[in-house]
């Protein structure tokens, strides 16, 4: 008997194997992360070359092989890739969301439905162009921390938990600091800057549409550094995404 699955998945990455094949790295929904072999998707004559393309939201048939699965059907669920690629700064975003998704989902078929529907969410709404790129891309963060157990403390002190907001904070620590708790080496970031940071995590979209490029510029150096003390390396797209943030921010209206 055939042994086939089927399931709702995001490409995270694709790579070459052999002349005409790829592997292709998705987050999925019931299975988790998935590599799987998509046989022939580089010729030009492919059924679902398209599909298999990042950021790709897709239902896909896979046959369970020896060492990777091979992929047998694909099927666009949303097509979030067109807008993404099209758009520099949204493009640079949603690479660093599926490259932070890949290293959250280390284990590959285990299940991450809350992580999954996080990334899903996030390509939706920077597809959607509705909101600011950078906020959308720090939500995710935030909250990809928040499920993965790193959520920095924003409104107490991440040390003895006494409520804020306080005026230091140190990503090694795990976030804000009272002062009897502070370490050497915290930094002081403004009130306008801790604010935004709690909106994010919480969703609270009006308070972060209304603040100012400072404040966000300030809220992505911490979000990012802690993120990457998290997960103990450098993402490789984020410096290409802070830099176009910086580039191309505009006072709130």
């Amino acid at each position: 008997m055939v042994n086939l699955y089927r399931d709702t998945g995001v490409v995270l990455r694709t790579h070459k194997l052999g002349e005409a094949d790829r592997i292709v790295t998705l987050l999925t929904r019931r299975h988790g992360k998935v590599r799987a072999v998509a046989k022939g998707v580089r010729r030009t004559s492919s059924r679902f070359g398209a599909r298999l393309e990042p950021f790709g939201h897709v239902d896909v048939q896979f046959y369970t092989g020896r060492s990777l699965d091979v992929i047998t059907q694909v099927e666009t669920v949303d097509a979030f890739a067109l807008p993404l690629v099209a758009d520099y700064q949204r493009y640079t975003a949603a690479s660093a969301i599926a490259e932070t998704a890949d290293r959250l989902s280390a284990e590959e078929g285990e299940p991450v439905l809350k992580l999954y529907m996080l990334v899903v969410g996030a390509l939706r709404a920077l597809a959607g162009g509705e909101r600011d790129s950078s906020l959308i891309l720090d939500a995710f963060f935030l909250r990809a921390m928040a499920y993965a157990g790193w959520a920095p403390a924003i409104t107490e002190c991440a040390r003895c938990g006494l409520p804020g907001p306080h005026k230091a904070f140190s990503v090694s620590a795990g976030g804000s600091m009272c002062p009897d708790c502070r370490v050497p080496g915290c930094v002081h970031p403004s009130h306008e800057v801790l604010t935004l940071l709690a909106a994010l995590l919480h969703g609270e979209w009006p308070v972060a549409e209304a603040s100012q490029p400072v404040p966000r510029r300030d809220a992505s150096g911490l979000v990012a550094a802690h993120l990457q003390w998290h997960l103990e390396r450098q993402l490789r797209s984020l410096p290409l995404v802070e830099r176009r943030a910086r580039e191309g921010a505009t006072p709130a209206q």
